[in-house]
């Protein structure tokens, strides 16, 4: 898919969701990134999930950020018991904007994420684009996690299309939808499952090419520490893959697992090839990647029965 020119007068409305104050730092940096778009947003909102201090503090201190800038800055607290879902719920029913950009409160936007994003509205049939969460990791990434499993920790994978194309599924640290279509079906049905509940409920309503994966739109995400060990790994490929089933059974029609099947046998075959030149190349490490990729296939394989039965 070639991308268009970028459709003229189309606003844009950026939600960034927080929930702690270990984050902080990184809540400004993502902010000040919006302010510093080529495509200027006409609002920002900062919807803080449950935490009274930091929505205090955010109040008080997040709007200076954007003060010599021309766009509005909103911070609310979510008005639903869920998380991260009612968050960004909350959001789109106060927005503005003809498209909603979300935006993780540990990443920060390249300064042409939203010009590039906008670009892609350009054809009518494009309801929903995402871009590519570039990992930034706190220590040096183990040799041993297979690129294939980045989603782990909410970043770009191999296995994405490499130029704008269709995709099946979403990342949520950097993904955007137009406003009405998200509206059309009451807004996210899941919190942990977000980015999977907007991209397959797109596709069923709008056809699989309206949902575009743009890897030029280009968001950097903070990766902690913590997040690459062995004991994270597991139980994000066990339990994410029991949560989706589960959160299946709200979606109707739109539930299906081929994006996970389509995943799990290209993933298979891909990094086998990948892994052998790697191997070739002299990298010891890359059987251990196979490894771990079949170990974390065979959990989320697991997690979806497990999910399916209702447990």
């Amino acid at each position: 898919m070639t991308a268009p020119s970028a459709p003229p007068g189309l606003s844009v409305s950026v939600v960034v969701c927080a929930y702690t104050m270990d984050r902080w730092d990184q809540i400004r940096d993502a902010v000040r990134s919006v302010g510093a778009q080529t495509h200027q947003p006409v609002e920002l909102f900062l919807v803080v999930d449950h935490n009274r201090e930091l929505f205090e503090r955010a109040v008080r201190e997040v709007p200076e950020l954007l003060a010599d800038r021309a766009v509005e800055v909103h911070v609310v607290e979510n008005r639903f018991d869920s998380h991260l879902g009612g968050a960004r719920t909350t959001a789109a029913e106060l927005a503005s904007g003809d498209v909603l950009a979300f935006l993780d409160d540990d990443a920060a936007a390249a300064p042409d994420w939203l010009e590039r994003l906008v670009t892609d509205y350009a054809d009518p049939g494009v309801v929903a684009v995402g871009g590519a969460p570039i990992p930034r990791y706190e220590v040096d990434r183990p040799r041993w996690i297979p690129y294939e499993c980045n989603w782990v920790f909410g970043c770009a994978y191999r296995g994405l299309p490499t130029t704008r194309a269709p995709a099946r599924h979403l990342i949520g640290a950097n993904m955007s939808i137009r406003r009405a279509v998200l509206l059309s079906w009451g807004g996210f049905h899941s919190d942990n499952h977000d980015d999977m509940d907007l991209s397959h409920r797109a596709a069923h309503a709008h056809g699989r090419r309206s949902v575009v994966f743009d890897p030029a739109a280009v968001v950097v995400h903070y990766v902690p520490a913590s997040r690459l060990t062995w004991d994270y790994f597991w139980r994000r490929c066990f339990y994410v893959n029991r949560g989706k089933a589960q959160a299946f059974r709200t979606m109707g029609g739109a539930s299906n697992l081929n994006a996970e099947v389509a995943f799990g046998v290209r993933g298979l075959t891909r990094g086998l090839l990948e892994e052998a030149r790697a191997l070739a190349r002299g990298d010891l490490y890359a059987p251990v990647r196979y490894g771990a990729l079949v170990c974390a296939l065979a959990l989320g394989a697991a997690g979806t029965l497990v999910g399916r039965l209702g447990r």
